[in-house]
């Protein structure tokens, strides 16, 4: 009982005691038969996290992250970006850049004793980013503010709430009821951070990261823990006395769970961390493309500006691309896949979906109106080092399926004279 597994996108858990296959890890029967019922938000209502591939295995879909089983066993899922086999602590550092990305977290420098939270689960280095932002807080100082207190005492304090005294029955004149203001600390943010520092305690698995939160929880002992995390996360301020609380609030988020990492669903909750890969890879091509940008580009995300049809003077379908990008009077529209291309397997059309072709299709005549450029973006692998296309809808539009760099963060083009039809694009010999 108990331990750790680490799976690839699309590996496979079973029960059997030798694996088959190299993507197969075993797994205990209870865990099993628990992973088997665990269900992840889905936009079509839940979905299953593990699909059945026959009576002893189960087959990881598409997200990645960490959920821990009522047993105690956790399964770290990563992504599956390359061809050949890549070390465990390049793919989770690979990880942790595309989810401060996507998320807008917080960037820090990458010092040794960083880098080596990446043999840990992302669930520790997840911890371990939160713990840093907290000791770096605690030592400015933590925010207070006055509290209106309303009580019943001996001895006369404050303000006389001279209504409710009056009420006082005739064997309770002797007691007052008060209105007084306290200086302290217990205010809606700081009982978020002593939650999510109470949860880490509890889970962490790494020595560092126990130490460091028995450290802090010192500090925060006086401080109760949110009752409703959801209203306080309301009521955080965000004014220029609390803008030393920024850089810990997004981590503080994902450690409670209130950002994009996904919960299962079920009556245990240990630790759960999970992002769809499809809307990870989007973000983070899109947190990219900001970076590279000219100043005088305008990349929007999730236009809804059109629909595919219309009824009685009403929108049906509405499409929805991933990107839109506008340089002067050139418009491009853009949608990231998470999928990995081969550009020499041509008799099975590189990989692409003809699903997607006719997205993108839809796309060009209703936000280029027929005239452009239409952009698939996938993974940079070893067999899909450079653009293909152009793959013409006719003689005013096409489409070009181009690799995107994780590592380097950018958009890849070997053929030179691409460079003049999307001049974001530069050359990337490889």
């Amino acid at each position: 009982m108990g331990g750790s597994i680490i799976l690839v996108e699309h590996g496979c858990l079973t029960t059997a005691v030798s694996p088959q296959a190299l993507d197969e890890r075993t797994i205990d029967q209870a865990d099993f038969d628990w992973l088997a019922r665990v269900t992840v938000p889905g936009t079509d209502g839940p979905t299953t996290l593990f699909r059945r591939d026959g009576p002893l295995r189960l087959k990881a879909g598409s997200h990645v992250g960490v959920v821990e089983t009522p047993g105690g066993t956790v399964v770290e899922i990563l992504p599956k970006h390359h061809d050949d086999t890549v070390p465990v602590a390049e793919t989770r550092r690979l990880l942790g850049r595309m989810i401060e990305a996507a998320l807008d977290l917080p960037a820090r420098e990458v010092g040794e004793a960083h880098l080596s939270l990446f043999e840990s689960p992302l669930s520790e280095w997840v911890a371990r980013r939160f713990l840093d932002a907290l000791d770096r807080l605690l030592k400015r100082g933590l925010r207070s503010d006055y509290l209106r207190v309303e009580e019943e005492q001996r001895y006369l304090r404050g303000q006389l709430d001279v209504a409710t005294q009056l009420r006082q029955p005739p064997g309770r004149a002797h007691r007052f009821q008060i209105r007084h203001d306290v200086f302290s600390s217990d205010r809606p943010e700081n009982r978020l951070l002593k939650s999510a520092l109470v949860s880490i305690g509890s889970r962490t698995r790494n020595a560092a990261n126990w130490r460091l939160a028995r450290e802090l929880l010192v500090a925060l002992y006086e401080l109760p823990s949110s009752a409703n995390p959801t209203d306080d996360f309301k009521r955080w301020s965000s004014d220029r006395l609390m803008a030393h609380y920024e850089p810990v609030r997004p981590w503080c988020e994902l450690v409670l769970g209130r950002r994009t990492p996904l919960s299962v669903s079920g009556r245990w909750r240990g630790i759960s961390m999970l992002f769809p890969m499809e809307k990870l890879f989007e973000r983070y091509v899109e947190a990219s493309l900001r970076c590279t940008l000219p100043p005088n580009a305008v990349l929007k995300s999730q236009s809804a500006s059109r629909h595919l049809c219309v009824y009685e003077e009403k929108g049906f379908f509405q499409l929805r691309p991933d990107l839109s990008l506008t340089l002067g009077d050139q418009r491009w529209i853009l949608d990231a896949k998470w999928k990995r291309l081969d550009a020499s397997n041509r008799d099975n059309r590189f990989g692409l979906s003809q699903s997607d072709f006719y997205q993108m299709f839809a796309y060009g005549q209703k936000y280029l109106d027929g005239v452009g450029d239409l952009v698939l973006v996938y993974p940079w692998t070893s067999r899909f080092r450079a653009a293909l296309g152009p793959f013409r809808f006719s003689d005013t539009m096409r489409l070009w399926a181009i690799p995107f760099d994780l590592e380097a963060r950018r958009l890849c083009a070997l053929d030179r004279n691409l460079t003049t039809v999307l001049p974001l694009f530069a050359d990337y010999p490889k």
